[in-house]
């Protein structure tokens, strides 16, 4: 297996939206894990890249019609290696997991992968899919909170609401959506910027998420108002890219509406390149 082909298999582009949300559930919950906490980044990317294979070996006979450059329907990839790639991925992940969060952090990891491999084999496509894809981004802000739920609960809601949003828009890349498709959109970004805007505690200032949120909601908001207007294919996908690399606006707001405003400015920077990434390797 080629790197080109690897890379094209994990959308390596939108590997740079998984980070931030692991790091907004630590940040929340006061970094329960201490100087471990990285290798939790480390497992969610992982088993986002897991995720993103499977996804590949499951719909190869579909993308063998809509999508036939894709590694596997091209003949570059095969299936077998696909699926044996996306299972050491998993592995891998589970065991970042592990090390750096303990059996609380397993506790997590293991949910998280249950609901990833239940989707891409199984949900994707009826009518839960939308509410499995969403989950896992819960379940992965909650994996960095260290077993203490209640306080990453707002960055995990934030955060699952909008890939609720960008899943069911993403249902209309090839064959174009439906206006109340991306309404739902529209309406799941909004939400996802009000929470990471509102205060977590009255003595931390909100400026900068605030900031970072109005960020968000314009980058995203605009490309899915564009898929509200005219809902073809070709402008769903722009809005679907927009609503992946959306991601980091939205975690670095709840970073700092944690108090981690340098962290999040951080994170924000990974913006740009993720933009630039997507021009050699689409993000979905």
């Amino acid at each position: 297996m080629r790197w080109r082909d690897a890379a094209e298999l994990v959308r390596l582009p939108a590997a740079l939206t998984v980070p931030g949300d692991t790091l907004a559930g630590a940040a929340a919950a006061d970094w329960p894990d201490g100087r471990r906490t990285w290798a939790l980044p480390v497992a969610s990317t992982l088993l986002y890249w897991a995720g993103m294979v499977l996804n590949d070996y499951a719909d190869r006979a579909v993308d063998a019609v809509e999508r036939p450059e894709r590694p596997i329907p091209s003949g570059r990839v095969s299936p077998g290696d696909a699926l044996a790639l996306a299972s050491g991925l998993t592995a891998a992940g589970i065991a970042a997991a592990r090390w750096g969060g303990g059996r609380r952090a397993l506790r997590t990891a293991l949910p998280l992968t249950a609901v990833i491999w239940c989707y891409d084999l199984a949900g994707k496509r009826g009518p839960l899919g939308p509410v499995l894809m969403a989950s896992a981004r819960g379940l992965d802000v909650l994996l960095g909170a260290g077993g203490r739920p209640r306080a990453a609960a707002v960055p995990a809601l934030a955060l699952t609401v909008h890939t609720a949003g960008v899943t069911a828009l993403s249902r209309g890349e090839v064959h174009g959506a439906s206006p109340a498709t991306a309404g739902f959109a529209v309406a799941a970004t909004l939400t996802g910027a009000a929470l990471a805007a509102a205060p977590q505690r009255p003595k931390r200032p909100a400026g900068a998420a605030a900031a970072f949120a109005a960020l968000f909601a314009t980058t995203v908001g605009r490309a899915q108002a564009a898929a509200l207007r005219c809902p073809d294919a070709g402008t769903v996908r722009g809005a679907t890219g927009a609503g992946i690399r959306g991601m980091i606006p939205l975690q670095a707001a709840l970073l700092a509406r944690a108090g981690h405003p340098v962290r999040a400015t951080a994170l924000v920077c990974a913006g740009p390149v993720a933009r630039a990434a997507s021009k050699a390797v689409s993000p979905t």
